[in-house]
């Protein structure tokens, strides 16, 4: 018994799927003129060929097969196709680069030609203000106001060392005169202090300490009392609070010239800080 074997050739026995039948073919479609591509049945099938074979790859970029397949047929009328030891390598690595070109292009929203430009397709897709778990304007400078006459940042030239000491001296009296225990206010807020003078930025001191359960856990100070103390010692920077008391924090506002009077003059802080308070419970009114 005989067995006979199917393959991808046309009734003429042109045979485009190897290397050189499909040089020959391209060759052949090429000597015939511009309209042998759209009348030649050879190149029906072979076009028909191309998307089957590149289905995988256009969808893997979410594409469709035949957005692949006409992306190889442009390169097969190029002259780098028909000449090429192995024509099917380089129509393939050009569908693959043209892939690529289109889905970044869906991404970025601009054509493919802009896409494939390096100091394009090297910008993140667009995304929606809302589309992340954080807002964007909690967290991205570009939305935060601070006060013009004071930086975010702490620097080491402010004021004196005596000052700066004052300042740190100040905020642990305050926390102990509204029920904070010194053996928890003290090490606590010291702390707060070294890893702002470590860090430089308020902001950036915040979000490192706000999450670090280990130090949180040595120093004993409940969750709930942690945050509060973070809060109030550092500032806000929530857009809006940046020239406020509040935005600016107790360390801040201590070295800008406000004493504990002012402080304590603050009824909402002094609420904040006292129901706060470790080992304390919140009475009712």
């Amino acid at each position: 018994m005989t067995t006979t074997t199917t393959t991808a050739t046309d009734p003429a026995g042109e045979d485009y799927t190897s290397g050189e039948g499909l040089r020959a073919l391209l060759h052949r479609l090429h000597d015939a003129g511009p309209g042998a591509w759209e009348h030649d049945p050879v190149a029906a099938e072979l076009m028909s060929y191309a998307a089957e074979k590149y289905t995988p790859l256009a969808r893997k970029h979410g594409l469709d097969p035949w957005e692949a397949a006409s992306a190889a047929f442009d390169v097969m009328r190029t002259r780098a196709a028909r000449e090429a030891d192995d024509p099917w390598a380089v129509v393939t690595h050009a569908v693959r680069i043209t892939c690529i070109a289109e889905e970044r292009g869906q991404g970025l929203l601009c054509s493919v030609h802009q896409a494939r430009r390096p100091h394009v397709s090297c910008f993140h897709d667009p995304e929606r203000l809302s589309e992340r778990e954080n807002a964007l304007s909690d967290y991205h400078p570009a939305f935060h106001v601070t006060d013009p006459h004071h930086h975010d940042e702490v620097d080491a030239d402010v004021g004196e060392p005596a000052s700066v000491t004052g300042a740190v001296e100040d905020a642990i009296l305050l926390f102990m005169l509204l029920g904070w225990p010194e053996g928890t206010a003290r090490p606590a807020i010291e702390h707060v202090c070294e890893a702002l003078a470590r860090i430089g930025s308020r902001t950036g001191t915040y979000e490192a300490l706000r999450r670090d359960r280990h130090a949180r856990a040595l120093l004993d100070v409940p969750a709930a009392s942690w945050t509060v103390l973070l809060r109030v010692l550092l500032g806000r920077a929530t857009p809006g609070y940046g020239a406020t008391g509040e935005g600016r924090g107790i360390l801040l506002r201590l070295l800008i010239g406000e004493g504990l009077p002012v402080l304590l003059g603050d009824d909402g802080l002094v609420a904040t800080i006292s129901h706060a308070a470790p080992h304390t419970r919140r009475r009712g009114a």
